[in-house]
Parts: structure tokens; sequence; C-alpha cells
């Protein structure tokens, strides 16, 4: 499927009411808009974890009418928990997530979204952003059932062939 921009989508998403799609590479602001268009082009209804402190005034209600769940990242309160709750308790949720929790070049992707997969029972769909490409390249759904580390492992190499807008910021 072609999009405005030149950008194109490859691959498909599952037929499936829950899953986790965790997006990556993400090495700049602009990974949401493109993000966001994508979301709005497909029809699709999907949530996303942003830091709390970009749901203030004026954007807040946009953020959560998009679908945005704000976490604050420097307490403990138990995502993780919570996530898999939500899961429970919803007959619908996409989640969509930036695996590296930030912009910014760091060594290891969080893991959170793994062990919400697992404890929550929902497939995994690992999506990649390749700017070098402008390929939204969407990957067969993963269950998560083993050991954490080899499934995130399993999940980061079903997109390692993507390359960020800043490539230099990417794990």
């Amino acid at each position: 499927m072609r999009l405005l921009g030149g950008w194109r989508i490859e691959g498909e998403l599952p037929n499936t009411r829950q899953a986790i799609i965790p997006v990556a590479p993400h090495t700049s602001n602009w990974d949401f808009f493109v993000g966001v268009f994508v979301m709005l082009a497909l029809g699709l209804k999907l949530s996303f974890l942003g830091k709390h402190t970009i749901f203030r005034f004026p954007v807040n209600g946009l953020l959560r009418w998009l679908g945005g769940i704000p976490v604050d990242r420097r307490a403990a309160q138990g995502v993780v928990g919570q996530m898999v709750t939500e899961f429970s308790q919803r007959h619908e949720l996409i989640l969509a997530l930036a695996p590296e929790g930030t912009r910014k070049k760091v060594t290891e992707w969080k893991k959170g979204f793994i062990h919400i997969a697992k404890a929550a029972q929902v497939p995994v769909v690992p999506v990649a952003m390749d700017f070098s490409r402008r390929v939204i390249d969407i990957r067969p759904p993963m269950l998560i059932t083993g050991d954490i580390d080899a499934e995130l492992a399993r999940v980061k190499q079903a997109i390692a062939h993507a390359e960020g807008k800043n490539p230099q910021h990417a794990c």
C-alpha cells in the first residue's frame, strides 16, 4: 500500500483484537507523526504509551483521542502489571510502543513489552519504520512463550534491517 510522502506499507496486521506492536527504530520525533499518519490511513484504533510530560495543554486531549496512555518513567508504578490488567479487561487493545523507550541512543531495549505480552498472552507484531526505504514493514506475529531475553532478541532480529531517521541513535 502506498501512502503520501513516498511511504509504503509492506506486510499486513493480523486480524486480532489484542496485540502489542513494537515499532523501531525510534530515533526522531518524526516517528510519532509517521506512525499517526499510518494509523489514520489504515483506519486503525491503536493505543500507545507516552512520556507523561507530553500529556499537557494544548495537546493532552488530542494525544488521548489518538489512544495515548501517559506513563511516568521516573516512578516504579507497575506499568507491566497495569497493562496486563488492561489487556484482561478490554476486549480490544492494540498497544503500539517504542521498545527503546526514548529517541536518544540506548544500549538495550526496554523489556516491559515482552513481559506484558507473555503475561497477557497476546501476540507481538514487530513493525520496522525504515526511513532509508520509506517503508513501514509489518512482520508476522510472534507468541512470547520462552525466556524473556531470547524472546526480545527474536523480536529485535525481525526488524533489525530498518534504519531510523537518525541512524546514529539506533540501538
